[in-house]
């Protein structure tokens, strides 16, 4: 059987599915506060590991387009937060020892593979991002008046608005391969391919409600870069939570046991 075939034929989301699991996220974060603050936390130093490796390197113009990709990644970044979700559902403890063993149980299937999938996406938009950069500034790179000819003249509102509709363009295809298959990857054996067809399948049946959760999360993540990567403590677990309730609500016959290994 094909990957295609083989993959699970989802339901058709309705706003009513992206609020609720929003609601259940929240609630799994109250729940579980103490680990999700912990992941939070380590994202955000994350980010700011990063930004500082871009200023150590001289390569400051790529901060802006290093943030906005983070997001291309958070899906593999918050698997720790599903296995805390799917405790929780199962009704058994949280503790580190048990989402520790989760999360080495979910990296022995083919979740890595997705992660390598997602990474490349990243690397791919920081080339292109250079390559807008380069071709807008040329050798003058940040010099003194480079935010006011950015923010004031044609040619800046033109590399703004090509910047960032490549980045969207790219988002907007990772989250169609992405949104469903991390933690359907994590709570089932199947291969990454048949992941990233249900992924698609989810977001071909129902296109605007799934825009609207790719929208929320654009919007959310803006606002906690705006923050100084502080609001990636909160946003990124409670996201994290929401996306596996959204996953259990429109991939059928999910059950905690469903083909996952014994």
């Amino acid at each position: 059987m094909s990957a295609t075939d083989a993959a699970p034929v989802p339901r058709k989301a309705r706003l009513e599915d992206v609020a609720g699991a929003l609601q259940d996220g929240l609630r799994d974060f109250r729940a579980s506060a103490p680990y999700g603050l912990t992941f939070g936390f380590v994202f955000a130093v994350g980010g700011w590991l990063l930004v500082a490796l871009l200023w150590y390197l001289r390569l400051p113009y790529l901060a802006y387009p290093l943030a906005m990709g983070f997001a291309l990644v958070a899906p593999f970044a918050v698997v720790g937060v599903y296995a805390v979700s799917d405790l929780l559902e199962r009704k058994q403890p949280v503790s580190w020892s048990a989402i520790f063993a989760a999360i080495r149980g979910a990296a022995k299937r083919d979740i890595r593979w997705m992660a390598v999938v997602t990474g490349f996406a990243l690397v791919l938009w920081m080339d292109i991002a250079a390559f807008l950069f380069f071709a807008y500034s040329g050798v003058n790179g940040l010099d003194a008046d480079f935010l006011n000819t950015l923010l004031t003249t044609p040619e800046g509102w033109l590399f703004l608005v090509l910047g960032n509709a490549s980045g969207a363009i790219i988002a907007m295809a990772v989250f169609s391969i992405s949104v469903i298959s991390f933690p359907l990857l994590y709570d089932r054996d199947v291969d990454f391919v048949t992941a990233m067809v249900t992924s698609v399948r989810v977001v071909s049946a129902s296109p605007m409600v799934l825009a609207a959760w790719c929208a929320f999360i654009a919007v959310a993540m803006g606002l906690s870069f705006l923050s100084g990567f502080v609001g990636l403590i909160v946003v990124m677990p409670v996201i994290g939570h929401a996306t596996w309730h959204l996953y259990r609500r429109l991939v059928p016959e999910a059950g905690p046991d469903a083909l996952r290994p014994a």
